[in-house]
């Protein structure tokens, strides 16, 4: 069965103050594998653009079994599952040598680039010849995360050049830098992110001024919110765990 395999060696500026790698940089080599990946099965950027039609990250989950770090080389593993009428599965497993460190799922739409408007994956997968593997990297289904209550916001930002990428809006990997940026560093002191789940609602542009909301469920469970104008843009939902 088809699976795409990559390694990478973080850099010093992929970790944070307690040297262990960001959610945001674990996404961006996760992203990295699953664009190398769609380049090898015919359906990459490359392959796309010139048609006016791209993909668009609508969710992410990850999980972990131990954190991370910047010396560590993370092997990532990934593979797309057959697609339903609207949403594209794709999985993936995280080695550091032979140790199996974390797992997680994406959940990808087709747009049509001019209107900015999801169209059926029919549109480039009815007639691929592609060998899906259909083995699960996870088993998590849970895809809904709950509002975060509360008017006073954690903080402000404007989406600006170091956010965006060729959509010309705010790349689905920087929100977990930004939604992660509600907490200090002493909330953050002797604990890692143990498992997360992102939600992209509506993109975000260049010169959107946005207002991110946080919220705690149960111990070390919160859900953290991006909004502009009231109107909800992306959700965060993160449980953390000790070291």
């Amino acid at each position: 069965m088809y699976c795409h395999s990559k390694n990478y060696a973080f850099r010093y500026t992929d970790a944070d103050f307690q040297d262990i790698v960001r959610p945001a940089s674990l996404l961006a080599v996760m992203q990295e594998s699953a664009c190398l990946s769609a380049d090898e099965l015919g359906f990459g950027y490359k392959h796309l653009q010139p048609k006016n039609i791209g993909f668009i990250l609508s969710n992410w989950y990850v999980e972990f079994y131990r954190p991370v770090r910047y010396n560590d080389v993370l092997t990532v593993h990934t593979w797309p599952i057959k697609p339903r009428h609207l949403i594209v599965l794709r999985d993936f497993e995280l080695f550091i040598g032979d140790e199996k460190v974390g797992a997680g799922t994406s959940r990808w739409c087709l747009v049509d680039l001019a209107a900015f408007k999801m169209l059926p994956s029919g549109v480039i997968f009815d007639d691929a010849n592609i060998e899906y593997n259909d083995f699960r990297s996870t088993d998590f289904n849970s895809w809904k995360i709950p509002r975060a209550d509360g008017d006073l916001p954690a903080y402000r930002k404007i989406i600006s050049y170091s956010d965006c990428d060729h959509y010309n809006h705010a790349n689905n990997t920087k929100y977990a830098d930004l939604l992660m940026d509600v907490f200090s560093l002493e909330e953050l002191r002797g604990r890692w992110v143990k498992k997360f789940r992102l939600s992209y609602i509506k993109q975000c542009k260049c010169g959107e001024n946005l207002q991110f909301y946080r919220q705690q469920c149960d111990g070390d469970e919160w859900v953290v919110e991006c909004r502009a104008d009231d109107e909800l843009r992306a959700q965060m939902n993160v449980v953390f765990d000790k070291l």
